[in-house]
């Protein structure tokens, strides 16, 4: 079933003393868990084992208490009393025939260690580098320092043996970890025989190595994680020093994992980086080295893989984000069932679990890290229940995934879409500057839904309560969206403030429908998400000038979650929008907005032609309310529930509605669990403890 061009990809590739079953190797990446929700880690690199990878790798693992990263939460490997934990999760990544890797992580300048309160230790003394500018500093490591060092990645390297991986990565990339932090003079100012010339600053490198194969000999794969390059200059890690210290170690580990230089740089959204952003840079360093080489790309095409590994540029495709979006892609390609992947959109909604400290989302897996805490399979659907048939009105992002869900379980469904179109938001979304790729998210459905015997689709079927109650469906599930208001009640104004007729107010639908204002046009931005801009990069590509004005201390502040409101902000400032932060909006005059400072309320009028207002959406549960009003008449029409879901129960990311249908579609029928909890959760098992002696 497989197209021969792919059969590349499905070679073995020998990675030290181990042998990979396949190219596919799915790279370290974090999921919002961590050591507090390590069985639906587990679970997740388990469901990708099942997928046909032929390396899984954990997130970083902290090796030792002298460096940790709260509030953030990865896996820790302190004691032997991790060890379990982590053995859970290797036995479910090689269930299948991969090989299970761990990254080891010592966090350095980047460790603020709020948790533990050590002194953080660092190869420089260095204010400490993190999201959150935290105020304190990072002693230098002294020799001594070093020497123990050498030593905590030893007995990581041993407990994670005896947890039973196959490969280590050190982490050196991202700036995040400490072998980067000696090799890049941005962190390494020292003067001694770890610094200066890159001979002393890959020297930690080396004798790390030679540490960990002295411990662990042939048991296990060594392989390196390192950035690309910087990009911050001459004072950084460069590309081409890159490739200094690979030819200069050509054989130190017995894999080199290349990835771009800040995590921003690496895991770039879609709306910045395209598929295989990376191939320049890593392009020429295979020939440098006689060990195989990573490298990641957001990749998502199997062509493009197949190109990658045929060119010489790449021995094995790593993948992050694709692996989350489809944990099936590798079996799906041998299987010749391309259409069936669910493609990364590349909207880093994953990202957000680990930078806000929660379990992890995918708009296009609405099963990601659900495997074990809901037992959802992101391939197999509970069987169906004990009714029949289903009617979904709306075909936005939460109709689509119910719709495809239920259909998947045996329900008949019948999906009614007022236009002609399917995708609702993504539909009108994908056409704005640089979010083509979110349309993946109606393409896939819009597919799939097409090959179902038991899918009826209905176009120019706008249903009110009435004909809902003629059709005789056993359930109605109402996923009719959001719309855009107009009125300026958001996070500012909890209810609409003052506005002149005579100026022209615009929301994003507005936009979105081809209603394009002219002159200037001030946005106001109370969303914060990327709405914000995007609108207005498209209002200068209209001809429009703009100014952006939002209460938030950055524009797109929330996009901090998605590694890409640093590239919002310039790209806005190149393209000439004028940006006016912690001020707001109070009232829309006839030729201008007043606007204010949200901190001494100072206020000022900013003449304009236009206003666009990006504030917040108002559901569109008109139909619902109308239906619930009237429950007593369900009965007679065979009705056994409605239920409204997605933006029309409440507006949020796209992630959010996809994942409201596929459990809307994996409840339908279920058991009343009362007040129970809808999930499981990892609960801790307190140690013994005694009023009269707290240490007992």
């Amino acid at each position: 079933m497989r197209d021969p061009r792919y059969d590349i990809l499905f070679e073995p590739v020998q990675i030290g003393p181990l042998t990979a079953k396949n190219r596919f190797y799915q790279v370290p990446h974090c999921n919002g868990g961590g050591y507090r929700d390590p069985s639906a880690a587990a679970a997740m690199r388990g469901s990708k084992a099942e997928g046909g990878w032929g390396v899984i790798f954990t997130e970083q693992c902290e090796i030792h208490h002298t460096s940790e990263i709260t509030p953030f939460i990865e896996l820790r490997l302190w004691e032997d009393k991790d060890i379990p934990m982590l053995r859970r999760m290797s036995e479910t990544m090689k269930e299948h025939g991969a090989l299970a890797g761990i990254q080891l992580a010592y966090s350095g300048v980047n460790g603020p260690n709020l948790y533990t309160r050590e002194v953080p230790l660092a190869v420089s003394a260095q204010p400490i580098r993190t999201f959150t500018n935290d105020p304190l500093q990072a002693r230098a490591l002294d020799k001594s320092d070093i020497r123990d060092l050498r030593r905590w990645f030893v007995n990581a390297a041993k407990r994670s043996r005896e947890a039973g991986f196959d490969l280590i990565c050190l982490y050196g990339a991202h700036g995040f970890g400490i072998f980067q932090h000696f090799l890049s003079r941005v962190t390494n100012h020292r003067t001694d025989e770890y610094g200066g010339s890159l001979e002393n600053r890959a020297r930690f490198a080396q004798e790390v190595v030679a540490d960990i194969r002295d411990a662990v000999g042939d048991a296990m794969g060594l392989t390196m994680r390192v950035s690309l390059d910087e990009t911050i200059g001459d004072l950084g890690f460069s590309n081409a020093e890159v490739r200094d210290f690979v030819e200069m170690n050509r054989n130190l580990p017995d894999l080199w994992d290349l990835a771009h230089g800040t995590w921003e740089d690496c895991s770039g959204p879609s709306r910045f980086k395209e598929e295989a952003a990376q191939e320049a840079l890593v392009r020429g360093i295979r020939d440098l080295t006689d060990r195989p080489i990573v490298g990641v790309g957001r990749f998502t095409s199997p062509d493009v893989m197949a190109r990658m590994i045929k060119s010489g540029t790449l021995d094995l495709i790593g993948c992050a984000r694709p692996s989350i979006a489809d944990p099936f892609l590798p079996k799906k390609i041998e299987e010749g069932r391309i259409e069936d992947i669910r493609e990364c959109i590349g909207c880093n909604i994953c990202i957000t679990g680990d930078m806000t400290m929660s379990i992890s989302r995918c708009t296009q897996n609405p099963t990601f890290m659900e495997e074990w805490r809901k037992g959802w399979h992101p391939e197999r659907m509970n069987a169906k229940g004990n009714s029949s048939n289903v009617l979904v009105v709306g075909a936005g992002p939460a109709g689509l995934e119910a719709s495809l869900a239920l259909a998947n379980r045996g329900y008949d469904v019948a999906l009614a879409e007022a236009g002609r179109v399917l995708g609702g938001r993504v539909a009108r979304e994908r056409t704005l500057p640089g979010l083509s790729a979110w349309g993946r998210v109606a393409d896939y459905r819009d597919y799939q839904l097409r090959q179902k015997a038991n899918v009826e689709i209905y176009f120019d079927s706008m249903l009110d309560a009435n004909s809902i109650l003629e059709f005789g469906f056993d359930h109605v599930c109402l996923a009719t969206g959001a719309t855009w208001r107009r009125d300026g009640v958001a996070r500012q104004h909890v209810v609409p403030f003052p506005t002149n007729d005579a100026l022209p107010i615009f929301t994003p639908d507005d936009l979105m429908a081809g209603r394009i204002p002219a002159g200037h046009v001030v946005i106001y931005d109370d969303d914060h998400y990327y709405m914000g801009g995007v609108l207005a990069e498209l209002l200068v590509q209209s001809g429009c000038t703009a100014t952006l004005v939002t209460p938030a201390a950055a524009v797109s502040e929330w996009t901090v979650n998605t590694l890409e409101q640093h590239e919002i902000h310039r790209r806005l400032a190149e393209m000439g929008v004028r940006i006016e932060l912690n001020r707001g909006v109070t009232a829309i005059g006839a030729d201008h907005v007043e606007t204010n400072c949200v901190f001494t309320d100072r206020r000022q009028p900013m003449p304009c032609d236009a206003v666009l207002l990006v504030t917040s959406r108002q559901e569109n549960n008109a139909v619902f309310g109308d239906l619930k009003s009237r429950e007593d008449a369900w009965l007679d029409a065979g009705i056994r529930s409605v239920t409204l879901i997605g933006d029309a129960n409440a507006p949020g990311p796209i992630a959010w509605a996809t994942y409201a249908g596929h459990r809307y579609a994996r409840e339908l029928d279920g058991e009343d669990i009362g007040d129970a909890l809808p999930f499981r959760r990892e609960v801790t098992q307190l140690d013994a403890w005694k009023r009269s002696d707290p240490n007992a």
